[in-house]
């Protein structure tokens, strides 16, 4: 559907159709996602279904601030997680850290982890504000390039597919580093480096 559809702002209009459990498609600070309600799990299950994803590869989650991050995360790596977003956040830093119990979400993978971004893009961040956090995944078949324009995304979805059309997304798909052992672990390499982690993680003695 059209992202300038009459009716009000593509936001607003992505923020009608979050509500309603829909998936909608939109620019992010990297490439452009596929995004639903976290806390919708039929809405998490329609984006791996539209983009024929294995479940046991997990949806990150996109979130507006520190505070929705920590809402999701284990008390056990809050302080870590707090240091980490004041330094690298927002920006393209995924980070996996055990789940706080309890939360019901079904976002694949492992049920007791769950990856955290805070975007450098204000268009996410405002929807995450409005409709609480978002689970994410590149907007592409699964094993296919991301889309970087919501031409390539409507290729590749058909017109149906709303999308916040915010240009061309020429960025990297983030770091992913994972929280789970005493060491950050690089698991996906990104513009932002293991060393940058460290040295966040070194202000406090916690690298």
């Amino acid at each position: 559907m059209p992202a300038g559809e009459a009716g009000g702002t593509p936001a607003e209009l992505a923020i009608e159709r979050l509500e309603r459990g829909e998936v909608v498609a939109l620019a992010t600070d990297t490439v452009y996602g596929l995004a639903a309600r976290a806390a919708d799990p039929s809405a998490c299950r329609r984006i791996f279904a539209l983009k024929e994803r294995p479940e046991g590869v997990a949806l990150p989650v996109l979130v507006a601030h520190l505070d929705q991050a920590l809402a999701l995360a284990d008390e056990t790596v809050r302080l870590r997680l707090a240091v980490l977003s004041a330094r690298l956040w927002p920006g393209a830093l995924t980070i996996v850290v055990p789940r706080r119990s309890g939360l019901g979400l079904e976002l694949g993978g492992d049920p007791d982890t769950v990856g955290l971004r805070c975007p450098d893009d204000p268009v996410v961040r405002a929807l995450a504000t409005r409709v609480g956090p978002l689970a994410t995944t590149s907007a592409n078949r699964h094993g296919a390039p991301p889309c970087r324009s919501a031409e390539e995304v409507r290729a590749a979805f058909g017109a149906a597919l709303f999308i916040v059309d915010g240009g061309r997304r020429d960025g990297q798909p983030s770091t992913v580093v994972s929280l789970l052992g005493d060491e950050p672990t690089l698991l996906r390499d990104g513009p932002v480096s293991l060393g940058q982690i460290r040295e966040a993680l070194g202000v406090l003695g916690l690298s």
